[in-house]
C-alpha cells in the first residue's frame, strides 16, 4: 500500500480532499490543482463550497481567476458530502483551533473533521494535519480516532502532520517558495507527506515525529509574540523617556548581526500570534510546567489597546477635548495590512473601549465593509473625504492604499499607532 500510493503521487494520480477550505485550505487546494493533482474539497459551509464552484474566491490570496481555470479544467472541486472522502488518496484537514475564553485549545473542529475521515477511511489512505494545535494532538487524538475503524497507523494508512505557513496578504512568500515541514508518525508516514508537498513546494523539511513538527509552528508564532511583546514594552518605556521608539528600532537596526528589527503597535491580532501561544502554554501545564515568557507576552500585548486609548485621552485633553462624545475615526480595522480579516484584530479593542468611554466612533477600511460591535452593526465611511469633521483620526492599521499625507492634511489631530506618518513632519501627529 506505501509503494502503490507513494507511485499515484509521483505520477500525480493520487486524489486528494482537503477539509476546511478558509485561507489555509482553499490556497493549499488551488496550489495542488495547479501542480496537477484532481482536488476535492470538504466544506460545512455551504456558501463556500457555492463560491468555488462558481469561481468567485472569498480568500484574498486566491484570484477569481485561477479558480475559474481549474473549475473548469475539473481538476478542483467542493463539496458537502463528507462520504466522498472514501474516493480520497489522501485528505488534509485545514480546520480552525480557537481558544475558548478559558485560553485553553477548543479542539473541536479537529474531532468533527477527524470523525468525518474516519467515518470513510480506507486502506492505503494519507491523513495530513495542518491546523495549528499543541504538540501530541496527532498521536494523543487524531491516531487514536482513526484506529478505532481497526486499521493501524503506518500498515493500513499512513498518518502525518505538517503545520500551515500561511501569511495572508504577504505577495513575496506564499506555498511554493516557503519551505514546509513535516513529521510522520512512522518513516513510510513522513515519506508519503514530504513526496506529497514536495510537488507544491521548492524544500520540505522533516522531522522525527509528528510532536516535533507540532512544536515547530508553535515556536514560530511564539517567537513573534515574546519579541513584539518585548517591543511593546520598549515602546511604553521610550514614551515615559520621552524618546521616539521608532527612531530607536530603525537604528538599532543597522546593526548587521545579533539584532531583528521588530515593531510596537495597538497590539496584536489574526488566527496565529495571538492564540498559537497559549496552545503551548496549555499543554506544558498539564505537565507541571510554567512557560512565563509566554503569559508575560500575552499580558504585555493585550494591554496595548488600552495604552493607545489613553494615548488618544490625553492628545485630546491636550487640545481642550474631553474623550465623552468626541468623534474619532479610526483608520484601518483589519489585524493586519492590506487584508481584509478582523480577527482578533486589536481594533475591536480599540473601538470597544472607546464606546465605552461615551465616544462617536466612525471607521474607514478599504478592505472591510461592515462591523459588528457589542450587538451593533457599523459601515465603513466610503472615503477619507470627511476627516476635518473628525475630532481625532486614530491609526489603527497602516494599509498601503490610504494617503496618510492627506490624512495629516485634513485631520484635526492624528494618533499613529503603526508609524505610518514616518516621515510626515506635522505638530496634528502624536505616535505611539
Amino acid at each position: 500500500m506505501y509503494l502503490n500510493l507513494k507511485q499515484k503521487v509521483a505520477a500525480k494520480s493520487a486524489k486528494v480532499g482537503i477539509i476546511g477550505l478558509g485561507y489555509v485550505g482553499l490556497p493549499l487546494a488551488v496550489q495542488l490543482a495547479k501542480s496537477g493533482f484532481s482536488v476535492l474539497g470538504f466544506e460545512v459551509d455551504s456558501s463556500k463550497v457555492k463560491n468555488v464552484k462558481s469561481s468567485r474566491s472569498y480568500i484574498g490570496d486566491v484570484t477569481s481567476e485561477d479558480l475559474a481555470g481549474l473549475v473548469r479544467k475539473k481538476t478542483l472541486g467542493a463539496t458537502t458530502d463528507f462520504k466522498k472522502l472514501r474516493s480520497m488518496d489522501c485528505v488534509i484537514i485545514c480546520v480552525p483551533t480557537p481558544l475558548r475564553k478559558s485560553k485553553d485549545p477548543d479542539v473541536s473542529y479537529i474531532v468533527s473533521a477527524t470523525q468525518k475521515v474516519a467515518d470513510s477511511l480506507k486502506k492505503g489512505q494519507l491523513i495530513i494535519l495542518e491546523s495549528t494545535t499543541y504538540p501530541g494532538t496527532t498521536q494523543e487524538l487524531v491516531r487514536p480516532m482513526l484506529e478505532k475503524t481497526g486499521l493501524k497507523c503506518g500498515r493500513d494508512f499512513f498518518l502525518a502532520f505538517s503545520p500551515e505557513r500561511v501569511d495572508p496578504g504577504n505577495s513575496k512568500y506564499d506555498i511554493h517558495n516557503t519551505p514546509k515541514v513535516v513529521g510522520g508518525v512512522t518513516t513510510h508516514c513522513s515519506s508519503l507527506a514530504r513526496d506529497l508537498y514536495s510537488n507544491v513546494t521548492t524544500y520540505v523539511m522533516p522531522v522525527s515525529s509528528t510532536e516535533a513538527a507540532e512544536m515547530v509552528k508553535l515556536l514560530e508564532n511564539t517567537f513573534r509574540a515574546v519579541n513584539i511583546a518585548l517591543v511593546n514594552e520598549v515602546a511604553l518605556m521610550c514614551n515615559r523617556l520621552k524618546l521616539d521608539v521608532w527612531e530607536i528600532i530603525d537604528a538599532a537596526a543597522t546593526k548587521p548581526f545579533g539584532f531583528m528589527p521588530f515593531y510596537p503597535g495597538p497590539g496584536i491580532g489574526g488566527h496565529c500570534i495571538p492564540l498559537d501561544p497559549h496552545y503551548l502554554s496549555w499543554k506544558l501545564k498539564t505537565l507541571n510546567f510554567y512557560s512565563r515568557f509566554i503569559e508575560l507576552a500575552g499580558e504585555m500585548n493585550s494591554k496595548m489597546p488600552e495604552h493607545l486609548v489613553q494615548k488618544i485621552v490625553d492628545v485630546l485633553n491636550a487640545d481642550g477635548k474631553s474623550i465623552k462624545n468626541s468623534k474619532i475615526l479610526i483608520l484601518g480595522v483589519a489585524y493586519k495590512k492590506d487584508v481584509g480579516d478582523v480577527r482578533e484584530s486589536p481594533a475591536l479593542d480599540v473601538i470597544k473601549l472607546l464606546l465605552d468611554k461615551n465616544a462617536n466612533i466612525s471607521y474607514y477600511d478599504p478592505y472591510v465593509s461592515s462591523l459588528e460591535i457589542e450587538g451593533k452593526n457599523i459601515r465603513s465611511v466610503k472615503s477619507i473625504s470627511s476627516l476635518k469633521s473628525f475630532d481625532a483620526a486614530v491609526i489603527v492599521t497602516n494599509h498601503t492604499n490610504i494617503d496618510y499625507k492627506a490624512v495629516v492634511a485634513n485631520s484635526k489631530l492624528v494618533i499613529d499607532g503603526r508609524n505610518a506618518t514616518k516621515g510626515i513632519k506635522s505638530r496634528k501627529i502624536s505616535k505611539l
